[in-house]
């Protein structure tokens, strides 16, 4: 795995061999090609819609199985990598997801595709936390920061050029090569990276001591929370549906992590989190999910239905976040070193409650020119907020241990990233209709500043004759108070999502730069 050089002190310098990175570099293409999926996919969700004659109210479940799949893996990957090893999981992982690619694209209808979908998304799903574990297993403390900073960038750049790349290939080709473009890179992936990654001994032993009754107990309530979180802001959170899904899942993982840590063999080793550098720095993480899957989805919702831009100009607009993450991730490297990892945390969840925050304030006719600087400065603190809490949490734990809290230090990612979403639809879908009407009755009483508000010229407003609207001046305004009304929820939402980003901030005190072995 690497080589020992002496130093004149006498004191033993591991370096990393180059098949060592090589093979880091190839598990980070995997994860890249994991989060890029569901981007891409996202982009052209219409165009396989029509292709495939799927109904609207069914279409979104072609994102919903995939998440719900890699949400289930994600905390798997440190059993898993018990049994398989790092480098035959990350083989059977992308091979998996390659298949499940090759299977989407041949998917002749809804059930065909769905099922792939599943498939994908669980091999996906693993391929997140390993690179994150590799970089604690495969290298030294001094390059933690590096490694750290290189998964990072993969992890953030991916949703970030999504769009693009999802625009272009819907305009350029057909739907089937959103999922075609992984093979090549699935292939490179499955061929070289076994014989780059250190041997180690596989244990297909671990698999019969496992407790079954605790994995069907995880998947079921990550599956309904999963769920319950799409459903809640459509039917209402109170909705007998959604207080089923999320009061089952409630119970199911109560009753999971009592099974955890009073069983002999856990499924996932939850007792990680009785350290408290760990603990914070999972919060830390479900805070940043928040914001990031927020900002993401948030950006592309204004930018399409307000601005009424297509895919590949809404991926080019979002394109400066994703260069001020790359300008950004070697200074936080470089300052970790020098100020600590949670001074940068804290420094850094307090400049994307900043980025959040200015969004917030956008106006309805926003575009490249009023995003460019939140987009900057979210970008840059994505960075801070993302390698700095991996570090605390990861950076000091027994080798052990590492694979089960990625799982977990990952899953809260992605849980505040659903849940993230959740309430952000929730704002979108609850309070739009409340602006609605707050238009309609200030433009029928003659508001100047209403008409001005929805981009109208006050003077149609002025010179209206008295009555009742007719159709066709419903029919012209009703488009401008809609988008007016959309924008202003819009600019709620990002608040929302600044106001969890100053959660992160208080949270940064709970954690340490450097805990200890024991935790406390």
């Amino acid at each position: 795995m690497s080589n020992r050089q002496e130093p004149p002190s006498g004191a033993a310098i591991v370096v990393p061999s180059i098949k060592t990175w090589a093979g880091f570099l190839l598990m980070c293409l995997g994860m890249f090609m994991a989060i890029l999926d569901i981007q891409v996919v996202a982009t052209s969700l219409p165009a396989i819609q029509q292709a495939l004659a799927i109904s609207q109210d069914a279409m979104s479940w072609v994102q919903t199985a995939y998440l719900i799949a890699e949400v289930v893996a994600i905390p798997l990957t440190g059993l898993l990598t018990r049994v398989l090893t790092l480098r035959w999981l990350v083989a059977a992982a992308v091979a998996l997801f390659t298949l499940a690619s090759i299977g989407c694209a041949t998917s002749g209808g809804f059930a065909v595709l769905l099922a792939f979908r599943v498939v994908q998304g669980f091999a996906g799903g693993v391929l997140i936390p390993a690179v994150f574990t590799a970089v604690f297993l495969l290298f030294p403390l001094r390059l933690h920061a590096v490694a750290t900073t290189i998964g990072g960038v993969v992890a953030v750049l991916a949703p970030t050029v999504g769009p693009v790349v999802g625009g272009w290939i819907t305009e350029t080709w057909s739907w089937p090569w959103l999922f075609l473009i992984n093979v090549i890179p699935g292939l490179i992936v499955i061929s070289v990276t076994p014989f780059l990654l250190p041997r180690q001994n596989t244990d297909f032993a671990e698999l019969t001591k496992l407790d079954s009754g605790s994995l069907v107990l995880l998947a079921a309530a990550l599956a309904s929370l999963e769920i319950g979180l799409k459903q809640a802001p459509h039917h209402g959170w109170l909705s007998p549906t959604c207080t089923v899904l999320l009061a089952g899942s409630a119970v199911g993982l109560g009753i999971f992590v009592h099974r955890s840590l009073s069983g002999e063999h856990p499924v996932v080793r939850l007792v990680t989190l009785r350290r408290r550098s760990f603990a914070a720095g999972c919060a830390l993480s479900f805070c940043l999910g928040v914001g990031l899957f927020g900002s993401v989805y948030l950006m592309p919702v204004f930018l399409a239905f307000v601005r009424r831009h297509d895919a590949f100009e809404i991926g080019t607009i979002m394109l400066v976040t994703g260069i001020a993450q790359l300008i950004a991730a070697p200074v936080a490297a470089i300052l970790e070193s020098r100020i600590g990892a949670r001074a940068l945390t804290g420094a850094g969840f307090a400049l994307f409650a900043l980025g959040l925050g200015l969004s917030a304030f956008q106006p309805r006719t926003a575009d490249f020119d009023e995003m460019f600087w939140p987009q900057i400065v979210r970008g840059v603190a994505i960075m801070f907020c993302l390698l700095p809490p991996t570090r605390i949490a990861l950076g000091a734990l027994p080798e052990s241990e590492v694979a089960d809290a990625s799982g977990l230090f990952n899953l809260m990612r992605n849980l505040g990233g659903a849940i993230g979403i959740a309430l952000i639809d929730t704002i979108l879908y609850g309070r739009v209709a409340m602006y609605a009407e707050d238009f309609r009755v200030r433009l029928l009483a003659g508001d100047i500043s209403a008409a001005k508000a929805i981009g109208l010229d006050p003077a149609l407003l002025a010179n209206r004759p008295p009555g009742p609207p007719d159709a066709a001046a419903v029919a012209f305004v009703r488009p401008m108070v809609e988008k007016a009304s959309l924008a202003l929820c819009v600019n709620e939402a990002w608040a929302m999502l600044a106001c969890v980003a100053i959660a992160g901030v208080l949270l940064v005190p709970f954690a340490r730069d450097r805990p200890d072995a024991k935790g406390s």
